[in-house]
């Protein structure tokens, strides 16, 4: 079981067991993400993945179930992986890190199995899941996937907007991630250095690009996204779509030319921070890869 404690809150997370706690479950998937039936992964998956070697973790707050996090059987590369599907918390306890406690008993439970590798997506103009998923748990990403889930979808968050997502890597045993998940090295904001090396950036709410065949040519750069995309959707759609489409065709050119997403960096601002994805072409996790 892993616990933690928060301004005097006790919080736990476990394994799932009854079938009234997979069908909580499900219902937390339609909370979250607004499904219809057709969409929601329903309990006998989840159990049955769960027993053919999967993961399916819950986080509790004394006996009410407030997230949990779904995790299958994967195949890279020639090894074993985790591919963590789902992971959702209840809005009102996001801000007692929930999520991130529920990343690292997957951690704890891959490696336990001797597993050293979860994957899982995530749709890149999330700024909040980025800074998790780069910054606090130090994941990596070569690969952009459009539409991964198709265009259309019951969810009103993917509705009209596609469904593009960053794959992500997590290497369970680096030393960067040890680093990242006991909070002894968090990444720096983009210095002046870095100004002309950004493919995608904010300019009076729109996104504007520089010419991807300069930028490209160095050892680094930026893709800047929206501080709050969710929001900006619901206010102005088709500015919205014009950031997918802009962002997109940046990481496919990024992605292509041999650079490999490694962090995401906030700098303060007014009214909002502005965040930005900075991929490297010399990058540890590329070599790594090549390796294999």
């Amino acid at each position: 079981m892993f616990e933690w404690n928060i301004e005097g809150r006790q919080f736990y997370i476990r394994e799932a067991r009854t079938e009234d706690e997979f069908h909580a479950i499900e219902d937390l998937q339609r909370a979250a993400w607004q499904f219809s039936d057709l969409d929601v992964v329903p309990f006998a998956i989840l159990i049955a993945s769960q027993w053919a070697g999967g993961v399916v973790l819950v986080a509790f707050e004394g006996e009410t179930m407030i997230g949990f996090a779904y995790g299958f059987p994967g195949y890279e590369h020639g090894r074993v992986s985790i591919h963590s599907h789902m992971l959702a918390v209840k809005p009102e306890v996001r801000n007692f890190q929930a999520g991130f406690y529920l990343k690292l008993a997957q951690r704890e439970w891959a490696l336990g199995k001797g597993l050293n590798e979860i994957t899982w997506t995530f749709d890149p103009l999330q700024s909040l899941n980025a800074h998790l998923n780069f910054a606090k748990l130090g994941v990596v990403s070569d690969r952009y996937i459009v539409n991964f889930y198709g265009e259309s979808s019951s969810s009103p968050l993917h509705q009209g907007f596609g469904t593009d997502r960053l794959w992500v890597r997590w290497p369970l045993d680096s030393e960067r991630v040890e680093r990242r998940i006991n909070k002894k090295e968090r990444p720096l904001p983009p210095d002046s250095s870095l100004s002309d090396h950004t493919l995608v950036y904010l300019e009076r709410g729109e996104p504007k690009a520089n010419e991807f065949g300069r930028v490209l040519a160095g050892s680094r750069c930026l893709i800047e996204i929206p501080h709050d995309i969710t929001a900006f959707k619901q206010r102005e759609p088709a500015a919205a779509a014009k950031w997918r489409a802009a962002t997109r065709a940046a990481f496919q050119a990024a992605l292509g030319a041999g650079f490999v997403v490694e962090e995401m960096l906030k700098v303060e601002g007014q009214p909002e921070p502005r965040w930005f994805y900075l991929l490297e072409r010399d990058s540890l996790f590329k070599r790594d890869t090549e390796q294999e």
